[in-house]
């Protein structure tokens, strides 16, 4: 393994100590603006070789191999195992054994990692907010928590963090995003504040931290909806697709990764 650059983010959680997580952030890679420099999407038009060396720089700081989903903002979750690839097309992913990394991709939608209090699993979740809001009332935390193997651990054994997105004071959305939410639970409309023009600014964090409460879950750290936390606000630190691709035409996915070391 390679020295994990100190920029990176790591939980601050109580997870135990073979459980390991961290998410990148903008800086440390080799691809060329407007990817610049850490970008690991193959799906954004960067130059092949400058996201496989990201990726291979990745690797070699976590000392697994990460597997990228081709994610699709809907709510699939798989298990991955030794031979798993990437592409596989889900928006969340749990491991029971070491060799895997769960990862994540995001530039302004939430990564969410989870582990149990034993260390037993990982897993995480690509949360935006259709893959959030899914069909229902049943989104992608829903789908992740009920594989087997988090359906089968107590609320209250069962860690979160939530890492930085795009923040209630940047994501403005529309009135079919809110109902979304609201049509099948009234008390998620306390997660969105009146905008401009008959727009609504939506708080990502908040609505999953809300979810999460749904299913019994209340030990959930990291974002708690601060500026500091909004990728669109800290453009020196994280890629926002929002910010970035309106004057760029695109911008790189930064990767949250969580994976047992025995």
């Amino acid at each position: 393994m390679t020295p994990l650059p100190a920029h990176w983010l790591r939980p601050e959680w109580p997870a135990p100590a073979h459980v390991q997580a961290l998410m990148t952030d903008r800086r440390g890679g080799v691809s060329r603006a407007p990817w610049d420099s850490m970008n690991l999407g193959d799906h954004v038009g960067d130059e092949s070789q400058d996201i496989e060396l990201n990726r291979q720089r990745l690797q070699e700081a976590i000392g697994h191999r990460p597997v990228f989903l081709k994610q699709v903002h809907g709510h699939r979750s798989v298990v991955l195992h030794a031979h798993s690839v990437d592409g596989t097309e889900a928006d969340a992913s749990v491991a029971v054994n070491s060799g895997v990394a769960c990862t994540i991709m995001v530039a302004d939608c939430l990564p969410v990692l989870l582990c149990d209090t034993s260390g037993q699993w990982v897993a995480a979740a690509h949360a935006g907010w259709r893959g959030l809001a899914g069909e229902g009332g049943r989104g992608v935390l829903e789908s992740l928590l009920d594989q087997p193997a988090l359906r089968d651990t107590p609320p209250d054994r069962i860690l979160v963090w939530l890492g930085p997105c795009i923040g209630p004071q940047a994501f403005e959305v529309g009135a079919e995003v809110r109902a979304a939410f609201c049509m099948h639970d009234p008390e998620a409309a306390g997660y969105f504040t009146p905008g401009l023009a008959g727009k609504w600014l939506a708080d990502l964090a908040g609505l999953a931290r809300w979810r999460l409460r749904q299913r019994g879950l209340d030990r959930v750290f990291g974002n708690d909806s601060q500026p500091s936390w909004c990728t669109v606000t800290q453009e020196s630190r994280f890629f926002s697709h929002r910010r970035d691709s309106r004057v760029l035409g695109q911008t790189g996915r930064m990767a949250a990764c969580i994976w047992l070391t025995r």
